[in-house]
């Protein structure tokens, strides 16, 4: 009897157990368990983000079935599990990205300006994505304070698109050469920041009005990518909506098990397979992000009408009002009406 009571108040996704029927809608209620969540390819298990499956699998204590089975036939990329050894040696070969030719970085070194930057009035068909990533140096009586001073821009392909040293609304008193590779005479002649930022701010809204953008669904604007955007965009002064940025630091998935963000290297080490070079060039950084964003947009998920707990039609899965009900369900169906609290980026394919 009590095994009985046990398995009815078992999470059907993360399989933790509840002594009370009552509980186990609450944990329901807040941990937003959905199909984009990372599962384990064994046990079918679902993790708050990939630092937890990989710890459910080879981690201190892991689930020891699913460790021998991994051990053999997973990927340590993206964490799945295949159907053989030579399928996964296959697989692994194209799981694992090389790093950016250090030859294109030596000559994107010299360039000052490029300026490829272009409005389609949404031509292309579906959503476009770019990456965008920037170079600070000091300001203040103690160098302390970010300026941007050089921003990149690629697109999905990752060809240049932008790339710009900015002369910054203050004086430099740091910069940081070690990490920025920017000098004096760099930015000498250096665009205004007002001017990068209204080249960049239309480009990104793609001849849409910024209070009409949404979602990538059905609109114009571009899909913007990165790494700490919230800094980047802060210090090119620009606003940009939440709905069209896909940030790498933010993205529930590629955080730690405690919610803190990653490095842009452990990330790109981990998940991509090659280490960034240290290169003081941002191209390197917009090419890692892209390379990110692409490899978790291409997941395969179950397509459902209305993915999101945030959507009218979910607004009231799990309300109150509907405690005797939920009680009533069998986990497994209190788990196919959970939604998710985040953006999967395999919708923007969608």
């Amino acid at each position: 009897m009590d095994y009985i009571v046990s398995c009815r108040n078992k999470c059907a996704a993360c399989y933790r157990q509840f002594n009370r029927m009552e509980h186990l809608v609450d944990h329901m209620r807040t941990s937003y368990h959905s199909v984009h969540e990372p599962t384990c390819g064994v046990c079918k298990k679902h993790c708050r983000s990939f630092e937890s499956l990989r710890e459910h699998l080879i981690g201190p204590l892991p689930k020891q079935e699913c460790k021998n089975l991994f051990s053999i036939r997973g990927c340590k990329f993206c964490l799945g599990i295949l159907d053989s050894p030579y399928a996964l040696r296959i697989h692994q070969d194209r799981c694992k990205l090389c790093g950016v030719n250090y030859g294109i970085l030596a000559r994107l070194a010299n360039i000052g300006l490029h300026d490829i930057l272009s409005i389609d009035n949404g031509n292309s068909r579906g959503p476009q994505a770019v990456a965008l990533a920037c170079k600070m140096v000091g300001g203040g009586s103690d160098g302390s304070i970010d300026l941007c001073a050089r921003v990149c821009i690629i697109d999905e392909n990752e060809n240049l698109i932008f790339h710009a040293y900015v002369k910054p609304p203050a004086p430099v008193t740091n910069y940081r050469y070690e990490t920025t590779g920017i000098r004096p005479e760099y930015l000498r002649d250096a665009m205004p920041l007002k001017q990068v930022q209204r080249r960049i701010q239309d480009f990104l809204c793609n001849g849409e009005p910024m209070w009409k953008i949404r979602s990538p669904k059905g609109g114009k604007a571009r899909i913007l990518i990165g790494h700490g955007l919230e800094l980047d965009l802060d210090r090119l002064q620009m606003e940009y909506p939440a709905a069209m940025i896909r940030d790498t630091a933010k993205y529930p998935p590629l955080m730690k098990t405690s919610k803190l963000s990653n490095s842009l290297k452990y990330l790109t080490q981990t998940y991509l397979g090659y280490e960034i070079s240290g290169s003081l060039h941002p191209y390197e950084d917009c090419v890692a992000t892209m390379r990110l964003y692409l490899r978790m947009r291409n997941q395969v998920h179950r397509r459902e009408n209305y993915p999101l707990a945030s959507d009218p039609q979910n607004r009231n899965n799990f309300a109150p009002w509907r405690q005797s009900e939920l009680e009533r369900m069998s986990p497994e169906e209190m788990q196919a009406i959970s939604r998710s609290d985040y953006n999967c980026w395999c919708l923007d394919s969608a």
